[in-house]
């Protein structure tokens, strides 16, 4: 499995498989921006894949290199290209960890994705979603406030497109990172239980060490916004899932005379627009 960037890095954990029928098992798929995004985005379908793993196997995808990852203390002094190679292996950790089928990493400068039809983004992206069929795919959602989680998503989306109807996933799930979701219509969005394993679920994500000890304590953060969104996600009934991370269903905008992403998007954004207006005329 070969592709534009040549220092992209493909890992298969267990070591028995050839990289492409690793890939070809993989039920659930994250395609994310950055390191350690997969392990913040899915770690409902780490659980799902680690819960029956005769049946499902998770994969994932890291477009970017990780050169502009932000670093103090032990890694303050590192150059791009050493902070490069400390973020692959600590990926590679957490496909340890978390048990992945295979972990792709694409190598992609920002820059290159952010770039409308970048023919080698696109290519790699072809190639990976037509190397498999899985059930559900979790990419970042289209209000998330990070220029290049938008980039990846868009690029995404264009591969997707281009496969067949029916070659194309049965769900896409656009996940919150940089902007949470619990303001989408309670009709729209998605729950995923992200409270299962919670000891895994820090160690996978405290496996980019580049970042917790770096001064991000994304290990924290990832916790808390689940805890919080299980418990505030309704107001008149008890908890029922110990984390939630909250997801959109983007799966309409594959189809095909689907709505634009733009469109699609907007539309919640003026549906949140009225359900404030209502509530606030409702009491007057």
């Amino acid at each position: 499995m070969r592709f534009s960037d040549p220092m992209a890095d493909v890992y298969v954990p267990a070591g028995a498989l050839s990289p492409a029928e690793a890939l070809r098992q993989v039920t659930h798929l994250c395609v994310a921006a950055h390191q350690d995004d997969i392990e913040i985005m899915a770690h409902d379908g780490i659980c799902d894949c680690l819960d029956a793993p005769d049946r499902r196997a998770f994969g994932g995808v890291v477009v970017t290199d990780g050169a502009g990852s932000p670093r103090t203390g032990p890694y303050a002094h590192l150059t791009d290209e050493q902070m490069k190679g400390v973020r692959r292996q600590e990926q590679r950790r957490a496909a340890e960890l978390g048990r992945y089928r295979v972990q792709i990493q694409l190598a992609h400068p920002s820059a290159r994705v952010k770039q409308p039809r970048q023919p080698d983004v696109a290519a790699d992206l072809v190639a990976i979603f037509g190397g498999c069929s899985p059930e559900v795919v979790y990419v970042h959602n289209p209000a998330d406030k990070h220029d290049t989680h938008i980039a990846v998503l868009q690029r995404c989306l264009e591969a997707l497109r281009g496969l067949p109807p029916e070659r194309r996933p049965r769900r896409v799930l656009g996940v919150e990172v940089w902007r949470d979701l619990d303001w989408l219509d309670d009709g729209v969005k998605v729950a995923l239980d992200a409270g299962r394993r919670p000891e895994l679920a820090l160690e996978l994500v405290r496996a980019f060490d580049s970042q917790v000890t770096g001064g991000k304590r994304y290990d924290l953060a990832s916790q808390g916004r689940r805890t919080a969104n299980a418990t505030y996600s309704t107001p008149r009934a008890t908890d029922q899932l110990a984390g939630i991370t909250w997801a959109w269903d983007l799966t309409p905008v594959l189809a095909e005379n689907g709505p634009t992403l733009e469109a699609f998007t907007l539309a919640q954004v003026d549906q949140f627009r009225r359900d404030v207006q209502e509530r606030l005329r409702r009491f007057v």
